[in-house]
């Protein structure tokens, strides 16, 4: 298994899927951030320098690429997941450029988050 490093920082203007995200990666052992928007995030000062980002595309003012750009920009390096209901091939080009290691669609089944998340924050990634 590999070492967890720093935080997932989880970005869903949806209170039940942070919630439900909050509670599956809890029970991996991992520690969880939430944050309702990408504002909500971009406010933080206290951004960890490791960790991994899941956030959803779909939210009001601000898409999820749109964020990632933004945190580029601040010279945030955390490699991040976008989940998404529909993912079109323009979306995911555009989540690849920005910096998102994966495109995942809803509905999160199996393992394929947990798995993604873990080799996000493995040392080697």
């Amino acid at each position: 298994m590999p070492v967890k490093s720093g935080p997932v920082i989880v970005v869903d203007d949806d209170a039940a899927v942070r919630q439900s995200l909050k509670f599956a990666l809890e029970m991996e052992g991992l520690d969880v951030r939430l944050y309702e928007s990408g504002d909500q995030l971009l406010a933080d000062v206290d951004l960890p320098a490791t960790g991994c980002l899941v956030v959803d595309y779909y939210m009001p003012k601000m898409n999820g690429v749109e964020l990632m750009e933004r945190l580029r920009r601040r010279a945030v390096k955390l490699p991040g997941i976008l989940i998404t209901a529909r993912a079109t091939k323009d979306m995911q080009k555009r989540a690849v450029h920005s910096g998102f290691r994966q495109v995942l669609e809803k509905p999160l089944e199996d393992s394929t988050l947990i798995d993604s998340i873990l080799g996000a924050l493995s040392p080697s990634a």
